[in-house]
């Protein structure tokens, strides 16, 4: 058995944290040994760095700042965490990983698709998702079914247009790369929208052939 890596992406109150642990244990069902870990965080470094980029009190971070600490954060993730663990024949299961830098700073920001895999390309190693499934639900609908019961982050506080920015980039990423870059429907029910997701891992297995 192969190991792999698996990365989940869309706007945040997309659904993705629901959807990932029903993905969790649907894999161990197929037999497969998952760890879960999420971007920026899942190291102890990692997990400073995050403090330090979501904290609203740092509102006004320089954004070459912003790309710099989230390419950190992926750097120490992906040599500690994410190889290890396919080189044990493990499935990786992230959520988030460059795409999200790519639509949050590359198109959020302005900085660039180039700029942000240029960093990057340092902080991966060669590391790239095998299947990345994009929950897809545009910033307008997610503002309809959040609720405002907790303190945003600095990321989520941001303008509606920034926000924007950010759907368009992800649509742009999936466009890119159609191969790798699944197409979530988010609008749908909870089951519904799992439904796409088991149809999505069992076809991504069956073509690895990873059972």
């Amino acid at each position: 058995m192969k190991g792999f890596f698996i990365t989940v992406e869309g706007m945040d109150g997309c659904g993705k944290t629901t959807q990932t642990n029903n993905m969790v244990e649907y894999l161990k069902q197929q037999g497969f040994d998952v760890v879960t870990t999420r971007e920026p965080g899942g190291t102890r470094v990692g997990e400073k760095i995050r403090e330090v980029l979501l904290d609203p009190g740092n509102k006004g971070m320089n954004i070459v700042t912003e790309l710099m600490l989230y390419a950190a954060a992926r750097a120490e993730l992906v040599e500690t965490l994410i190889k290890p663990a396919v080189e044990q024949r493990k499935v990786v299961l992230c959520d988030r990983f460059v795409d999200s830098s790519i639509a949050y700073q590359g198109f959020g920001r302005n900085l660039g698709i180039k700029a942000v895999e240029e960093v990057n390309s340092h902080a991966m190693q060669g590391c790239k998702p095998d299947l990345t499934l994009f929950f897809d639900i545009s910033p307008q609908e997610v503002v309809i079914r959040k609720t405002r019961s907790e303190q945003e982050d600095r990321i989520e506080s941001e303008a509606i247009e920034f926000h924007n920015r950010v759907y368009e980039g992800y649509l742009k990423v999936a466009e890119r790369d159609k191969e790798r870059v699944k197409m979530i429907n988010a609008r749908k029910s909870v089951n519904e929208v799992f439904d796409e997701v088991k149809k999505c891992l069992d076809l991504f297995i069956r073509k690895g052939r990873y059972l």
